[in-house]
């Protein structure tokens, strides 16, 4: 049994692109769907598909790999918060990840969102993951 299944869902992807995998596939849940959404939208990877079978389903996300040097989009996944210690963190308080170049996740009261979104809706929440 997984205690932390984001921590889990970042492992998964960090594991794959080390044995230079192109396709990985984790067990889906909502937010890991939502996460999964934001990496496509900000260009970390190449295609998700969400499948459904009897038990909870399964996200295949599509790793994406810079052409020329075959290094992976994403060179880090850091989880922030965690079961045993939650980091939240206010609208005005959400750090820049490598200068603005990289992303935080936020779970917020408005959804599951990034850093400048979060800005930009003025909310605050926990702090999930930073990507860069």
């Amino acid at each position: 049994m997984v205690t932390d299944p984001i921590a889990d869902f970042l492992t998964r992807i960090r594991n794959a692109q080390m044995a230079g995998h192109r396709i990985v596939e984790i067990p889906a849940s909502n937010l890991k769907k939502r996460i999964t959404e934001i990496l496509y939208e900000q260009g970390y990877i190449l295609k998700y598909k969400f499948e459904e079978d009897n038990k909870q389903g399964l996200i295949k996300i599509a790793l994406k790999y810079d052409a020329s040097s075959k290094l992976p989009a994403i060179r880090s996944l850091e989880r922030v918060s965690r079961p045993g210690l939650r980091q939240y963190s206010k609208p005005a308080e959400i750090k820049r990840v490598i200068n603005g170049l990289g992303i935080a996740i936020l779970s917020t009261s408005k959804g599951v969102l990034t850093d400048k979104q979060a800005k930009a809706e003025n909310v605050g929440g926990e702090v999930l993951c930073y990507i860069y």
